[in-house]
């Protein structure tokens, strides 16, 4: 029976979603309030400062909500910001404040920012921190420009010591990257299966549809090997941070074969007759993916997967398994093989002996 399918307003409104977005949150929102409230404590009771707003701002902008979180990152947000005040704080001091000094200070800001920093998040940050101080008046000079100061602290200082469980969120990238893989391999070996040209052409768009969540999986993890690196409560994650990181590198060649596969699938199809032995090879190259998958979270399953897919590879020979096909189903076979490679590899078998594996052609 088929699932019904939402439309209207419930397509659009998905509760599920928010509560699942929310849920995966929590660190981070954690880590923002307890850096924030810490920053603005220590300005208000240690220094005595009656409003640190900036060194509050400072904190929250600097750490955020975004899935990179590397002190690099950070630490760029901070200088953009602190870059910003201090624009601010000379004009005020110099020409005082009001419409055209915030004119004057956002234009000075943008354009420093723009020579210091390609990045225009940093331009960005320096002008909000610039617009604050001009708008709201200040007890001394530079005052703002200690809280910016505080903030920032308070932002590597929670970045190394309060980490948002990088592991957890880079393991969900892993398995969102997987599941999508086995999701376009399936519709390729069902076009396979049926000679279905159409099926085949949605299994290519699907596949070509798998590079964002390669890049975000390589976001996480770039993100999350580099706050272990300083984090003394992440060391003991580094070793299987850098595990997926060697998967993620083999993955994402293997998604740009699946691409290829996928288009030879598609132009095989026009007679639309089915290649059952194609369709059954692809199959059990996905079943090894999935054990490669389920080996994010058990690493023991990592062996399984390699024998599994060595099975594979051992077989993947087009003359000896379709000795009568035309050269067109037999190149569809033969591009079956760097995929296999790309999976031995990620399984942790080095390049030239998973390539030694497959029978010479």
């Amino acid at each position: 029976m088929t699932a019904p399918i939402a439309t209207g307003w419930r397509a659009r409104v998905r509760p599920q979603r928010g509560l699942n977005r929310m849920r995966e949150s929590v660190p981070a929102v954690l880590q923002i309030v307890l850096a924030a409230s810490a920053a603005y404590a220590f300005a208000h009771l240690v220094l005595g400062h009656t409003a640190p707003l900036l060194a509050a701002t400072v904190t929250i902008s600097s750490l955020g909500l975004v899935r990179d979180a590397r002190p690099r990152r950070v630490l760029e947000t901070v200088l953009g910001m602190l870059v910003g005040i201090l624009v601010s704080e000379l004009i005020v001091l110099v020409v005082g404040s009001g419409t055209w000094q915030l004119a004057l200070a956002l234009l000075a800001t943008l354009l420093i920012a723009r020579l210091l920093s390609s990045q225009p998040s940093f331009a960005i940050a320096a002008a909000i921190q610039s617009v604050i101080v001009i708008a709201i008046p200040g007890s001394m000079p530079f005052l703002r420009l200690v809280d910016g100061g505080v903030g920032a602290v308070a932002a590597l200082l929670a970045t190394a010591l309060l980490p948002r469980r990088p592991l957890r969120e880079v393991s969900r990238a892993g398995h969102e990257l997987f599941t999508a893989l086995g999701g376009a391999a399936a519709t390729v070996i069902q076009a396979l299966r049926r000679g279905d040209r159409v099926r085949a052409d949605r299994g290519l768009e699907k596949a070509r549809a798998l590079q964002t969540l390669v890049d975000d999986w390589s976001t996480s993890l770039e993100s999350g090997l580099a706050v272990a690196r300083i984090s003394p409560f992440l060391r003991r994650q580094r070793t299987e941070l850098e595990r997926q990181d060697r998967m993620r590198a083999s993955l994402d060649l293997a998604t740009r074969n699946l691409r290829v596969i996928a288009r030879r699938v598609v132009y095989a199809l026009d007679d639309r007759q089915p290649r059952p032995i194609a369709a059954d090879l692809l199959a059990q190259i996905a079943r090894g993916a999935d054990l490669l998958a389920q080996s994010i979270d058990d690493i023991a399953l990592e062996p399984v997967a390699l024998e599994s897919l060595r099975a594979v590879a051992a077989r993947l020979d087009p003359r000896t398994l379709a000795p009568e096909a035309s050269l067109g189903d037999q190149n569809v076979i033969a591009a079956l093989r760097p995929l296999v490679v790309d999976l031995l590899t990620a399984a942790g078998m080095p390049p030239a002996e998973a390539r030694a594996t497959m029978p010479r052609i």
